[in-house]
């Protein structure tokens, strides 16, 4: 049994707060002084990724647009218009690249050979000191995308999952931005489905959402999005827009941002106030509601803008979510079920979608 984490930036904690991936989260809050301003303590390194045997995730490629900084750091990527999206985005690809070529325990997945190749180094005859974590590329909002046709060189390049909103992009409606795929995303879904991309819906404002579902023949997923019954906002997703996903055999990760887990807590307060057993409660919601364990996962988003402070109590860095499979255990889950939510069922996307070698 291993975990999936099914959203992690990074790259752009690599670009933005000059974060090395390699090193454990207690070296890098050594190394950083923290003003109000920066995310607060790491949570997140390769070392304490192994530790907790989080054997495989997804490493987005994330640039905000110029008008919405994110983190209040000059050395933010972000973008005016397609082209400086394109370049930052190919930035971080880089930086994915190179942890793979430097270091031994890390390889790209962008294949059924590459994903049996991670998997196996987990398997009952290998020790700790083999195991490998694989890392697929996701794009978080497709506007580093020139134009749809050009999506063919970004999965030449082993990009193979792509979110088409964060805000508002030339592609979808999103986040804060209500609204449908434009033209646009509508030729770039055609052209995602055509190589077999995963789609991932979150971030999609509710309307385009619906047209995703229905316009796309290929596996679906929403990496990162939390049920409304925790948080009200279109950032979520509704018990119907849930039910849908699980009819297309779609698979959810569970945020663990504390405002995305409670709608009175407010960062770096209360921590208390979200208990680690509020992960559980979500991940059975999204069982209740569609009435199998197959079709949540966890998209943790740890660091993503936010650290240990912004997360349930219990919590310390990302070897922790191993702690998941316990609570799960307590709650009447049975292996199977506790191995499909914790990893599987976002394998099992995987494997729809990859090709059989890169």
């Amino acid at each position: 049994m291993i975990i999936v984490d099914a959203h992690l930036d990074i790259a752009y904690n690599a670009v933005c707060y000059g974060r090395d991936y390699t090193l454990p989260a207690y070296k890098t809050r050594r190394l950083e002084p923290y003003t109000l301003n920066d995310p607060g303590p790491a949570t997140v390194g390769l070392p304490d990724a192994l530790i907790g045997r989080v054997g495989l995730v997804f490493g987005t490629l994330f640039v905000p647009p110029a008008q919405r900084q994110f983190s209040g750091r000059e050395t933010e990527p972000r973008y005016r218009d397609a082209r400086e999206a394109h370049d930052q985005a190919l930035r971080q690809l880089d930086i994915y690249e190179r942890i793979a070529d430097n270091h031994a325990r890390v390889r790209l997945v962008k294949s059924q050979a590459d994903l049996d190749a991670v998997l196996a180094t987990w398997g009952p005859d290998t020790t700790v000191t083999e195991h490998e974590q694989g890392i697929v590329v996701l794009m978080e909002g497709a506007d580093p995308i020139l134009e749809p046709k050009q999506f063919e060189e970004w999965y030449g390049r082993g990009v193979r999952v792509v979110g088409p909103a964060w805000q508002a992009t030339r592609y979808s409606a999103g986040t804060g931005a209500s609204g449908p795929l434009t033209p646009l995303g509508h030729e770039l879904l055609d052209v995602m489905a055509n190589v077999g991309a995963l789609l991932d819906l979150s971030h999609m404002a509710e309307r385009a959402y619906h047209e995703a579902l229905e316009r796309y023949e290929g596996p679906i997923i929403a990496s990162h999005s939390n049920p409304r019954r925790f948080r009200d906002s279109d950032r979520h997703l509704s018990d119907d827009m849930i039910r849908l996903l699980a009819e297309r055999d779609g698979v959810m990760g569970i945020v663990l941002f504390g405002p995305f887990l409670h709608p009175d807590w407010r960062t770096g307060e209360r921590r208390s106030l979200i208990p680690f057993t509020t992960i559980l409660d979500a991940i059975d919601h999204v069982c209740q509601v569609t009435g199998s364990a197959q079709h949540v996962g966890i998209g943790s988003d740890l660091d993503g803008g936010f650290g240990v402070n912004s997360i349930p109590a219990g919590m310390d860095t990302i070897a922790d979510l191993w702690w998941l499979t316990g609570g799960l255990r307590k709650r009447g889950y049975s292996e199977a079920d506790i191995e499909a939510i914790v990893g599987g069922n976002f394998i099992r996307k995987l494997r729809q979608s990859l090709p059989g070698s890169a």
